[in-house]
């Protein structure tokens, strides 16, 4: 099977091992993930692998994580029901201190999705996929 993509409905456990080394084969994905932001999402991810047993350790894990995702979209279920996206976030691929590095490239404020300063990472990726940042972004970047 050659897939050209792959998606996965939720990660929960070890199985997110599989997920993070197909993505950093090349593989472009993505799958959901409950956490109560971006960043919280981003530490699961780092975390989650860890359940697949004793010879898989942080040290592969956490900068896996961060060359192999390129953005962690977090979407949150308001009062009245809907669900809207709070924050968008890309991963630059550092790692400091096992913490991965996060860029803020939209948030919500005053009940509006702005955009931030940050700039979605590995530019190239998306240009292969027949995407114009600069014009998705809005901001000529």
């Amino acid at each position: 099977m050659r897939p050209s993509r792959i998606v996965v409905g939720e990660v929960r456990q070890a199985e997110s091992l599989d997920l993070l080394i197909a993505l950093n084969s090349g593989l472009p994905g993505m799958c959901t993930v409950h956490a109560n932001s971006a960043r919280e999402a981003v530490t699961k991810m780092c975390t989650l692998p860890l359940l697949a047993g004793a010879n898989v350790s942080s040290s592969f894990v956490v900068p896996t994580v961060a060359s192999s995702l390129d953005l962690v979209v977090h979407v949150a279920l308001q009062a009245d029901g809907h669900r809207r996206v709070q924050e968008i976030v890309g991963l630059p691929g550092r790692v400091e201190g096992d913490v991965v590095e996060v860029a803020d490239i939209f948030h919500r404020q005053d009940g509006k999705l702005r955009r931030a300063d940050g700039f979605p990472p590995r530019s190239e990726r998306f240009e292969n996929a027949g995407f114009n940042l600069a014009e998705l972004l809005g901001d000529g970047s």
